[in-house]
């Protein structure tokens, strides 16, 4: 595995409350884009055109979407966060997304219920 980009920040874990994330979702310009996996905040304001309003990906945008992206999903239904329910290879697929972003986007915090 390659180490992370030198110019990510230092991952934070400030908890970051539901209602607090779901303001993240790329409908206000002047807040960065939040998304979460497995409970971690990545920011994704760097990835507007596919993170933000009318993106490809903005149903994740504002919330933890994990069991959408294990089971490579783009249905709203399973931009849920409860992943416990996915099958092994969906949880393999999931695990990947985590460390594809890990490497990409800064992390801004945890979810906290």
């Amino acid at each position: 595995m390659s180490p992370p980009s030198a110019s990510l920040a230092t991952p934070k874990s400030d908890p970051i409350s539901i209602a607090t994330l779901s303001q993240h979702d790329g409908s206000d310009p002047n807040k960065p884009i939040y998304l979460a996996i497995k409970g971690t905040v990545f920011d994704v304001t760097a990835k507007k055109e596919m993170y933000g309003p009318g993106g490809s990906y903005n149903i994740f945008a504002g919330k933890d979407g994990s069991v959408g992206l294990g089971k490579s999903s783009l249905k709203p239904e399973d931009a849920i966060p409860d992943y416990k329910t996915l099958e092994p290879a969906e949880m393999k697929v999931l695990d990947q997304w985590y460390d594809f972003f890990s490497k990409r986007y800064n992390v801004v915090g945890k979810v906290s219920q």
